[in-house]
């Protein structure tokens, strides 16, 4: 086996054991395409598998610090890291741009540096552009979408999914110290507590969900009002993506926040919306 076959292999393996809710729309992409996406979804999970893992915060940093020179190297023209040299093919072939990728890094590292807990406003825009916009970006590239409005929906879609998994994740953050709902919104409804465990348990809470929830679908909505102007055939995995989290977002509206399990949709239910959106694109 080949280098390049061993590294598309690990990513194959990575992006089939995360049981993620992007591996149906990334599936129905042609060959090269879905190798990309394989490609950067790994990346992704490799970088929050390390802000997310055990090790002191200076290591985790130190890592991270290690993926910036291999995101270097690769467009140098010599990775060495299996992820990296798989994405040397996607990098060359959809000129996908550094910048994204070193965003993507710095979102991470806001989690890596220190316990998110109660940002601004401000503050969970940038995390949501980083972490979840930047990805989009990149995915539209490789789908074959270009101009403002692919951007715009590319943005809109990263901040919608995210503050989707924001809500869904709340109880686990919580478990480890982290809180994303906005400080501005806790002062809003008379909480106080910066600490997760507390805001969590707090009578008020649910009417923070509630402004998520409709931050949220505002976005959906904004993503969804860019497609007019944007090849549709294209983003196709994007719009089973976008259908796939406005299900789940109604999923956590009809549920008590935070929810007491992780809600998730099923197998079927995904395969089933990755099929009507695809027909939704028919002539």
């Amino acid at each position: 086996m080949t280098l390049q076959a061993e590294a598309e292999a690990h990513v194959l393996d990575i992006v089939r054991r995360a049981r993620s809710s992007f591996y149906w729309s990334m599936r129905l992409l042609p060959g090269e395409k879905r190798r990309a996406m394989y490609a950067i979804y790994a990346y992704c999970r490799e970088l929050d598998d390390i802000a997310d893992g055990d090790l002191p915060r200076t290591e985790k940093l130190a890592r991270l610090e290690d993926w910036r020179r291999e995101i270097a190297a690769l467009y140098d023209g010599t990775p060495s890291h299996p992820i990296a040299i798989a994405l040397a093919g996607p990098v060359a072939r959809y000129r996908l741009d550094r910048r994204w990728f070193e965003e993507i890094l710095t979102g991470v590292g806001m989690d890596a540096a220190g316990d998110i807990c109660a940002p601004s406003l401000l503050e969970l825009q940038l995390y949501c552009r980083r972490v979840a916009g930047a990805v989009g970006m990149l995915s539209i590239a490789i789908y074959g979408a270009s101009g403002k409005a692919a951007a715009g929906f590319a943005l809109a879609l990263g901040d919608a999914v995210q503050l989707t998994n924001i809500l869904r994740d709340l109880r686990e953050d919580a478990e480890i110290g982290r809180l994303y709902l906005p400080g501005d919104m806790l002062d809003a409804v008379g909480i106080r507590t910066r600490d997760p465990a507390d805001v969590i348990a707090h009578p008020a809470l649910p009417r923070v969900c509630d402004a998520m929830i409709d931050w949220a679908e505002q976005r959906y909505e904004d993503a969804e009002a860019a497609l007019p102007n944007c090849d549709r055939r294209a983003l196709r995995p994007a719009i089973i993506i976008l259908a796939t989290y406005k299900r789940l977002l109604s999923r956590l509206k009809e549920t008590d926040l935070p929810a007491s399990r992780r809600i998730r949709l099923g197998r079927l239910e995904k395969i089933a919306i990755a099929l009507r959106a695809g027909l939704t694109l028919k002539p």
